[in-house]
C-alpha cells in the first residue's frame, strides 16, 4: 500500500518531485514561472532577451536579482506583455521564425501580441487559448545562471510545473 502511494506521488507532481517556490529577487514587475523547478540558486525562471541586453528572441532564464532585461509586465487593459528595460517592445509569438517567442515593437491591434493571465496561472493568447506560454523541460547554463526554451504549447499536454506564471507589479 505504501508503495502505491509513493508511486502515486511521484506521477502527480513534476519530474517526481514536490514543486518548489523560487526566491525570485528582481525588482518589480516581473513574471516569473511559479515553480522553480531546477534553478540553481532558487532565483526562479523569468522572461528574458536572448543575449546581453537588447534582443530579438526571448526564452526563460534565471530571475536576475538586478532585473533589467527579465523585467516585463502585462497591461490588463490591452494583454500587451511589455519589456520593462525597452518599454516600447512587446512579446510576440512569431511561431515562423528562428525563436517563436519574440520582442518586437508594441501594436495592441497585432492578435500575435495579446496575451491574458488567466486564474490558472496559465498565459495564453487571445487569438489562441488552447496554448500556453511554456518553458522547455530542458535547462542549459546560461553563464552564472541557467536558460530554457520558451514557447506556446497545447495547455493540456503541458505539465502545470512548466506554465503557470505568476505576476509581480
Amino acid at each position: 500500500m505504501i508503495r502505491c502511494i509513493m508511486l502515486a506521488s511521484l506521477l502527480l507532481t513534476p519530474f517526481g518531485a514536490a514543486a518548489e517556490a523560487p526566491d525570485v529577487q528582481t525588482p518589480a514587475p516581473v513574471i516569473h514561472l511559479a515553480d522553480n523547478l531546477d534553478e540553481a540558486d532558487r532565483l526562479g525562471w523569468c522572461i528574458d532577451t536572448q543575449g546581453r541586453g537588447f534582443g530579438k528572441f526571448l526564452h526563460a532564464h534565471s530571475c536576475k536579482p538586478r532585473g533589467g532585461d527579465v523585467q516585463f509586465s502585462i497591461e490588463p487593459a490591452t494583454g500587451l506583455i511589455r519589456s520593462v528595460a525597452f518599454p516600447d517592445y512587446c512579446m510576440i509569438y512569431a511561431p515562423e521564425t528562428a525563436s517563436p517567442m519574440g520582442l518586437v515593437t508594441c501594436d495592441a491591434d497585432d492578435p500575435r501580441q495579446v496575451f491574458t493571465h488567466r486564474e490558472t496561472g496559465e498565459i495564453t493568447r487571445d487569438a489562441d487559448p488552447s496554448r500556453c506560454l511554456a518553458v522547455g523541460a530542458a535547462s542549459a547554463a546560461a553563464g552564472p545562471f541557467m536558460s530554457r526554451s520558451l514557447d506556446m504549447l497545447p495547455c493540456a499536454s503541458v505539465p502545470a510545473a512548466l506554465k503557470i506564471w505568476e505576476i509581480i507589479t
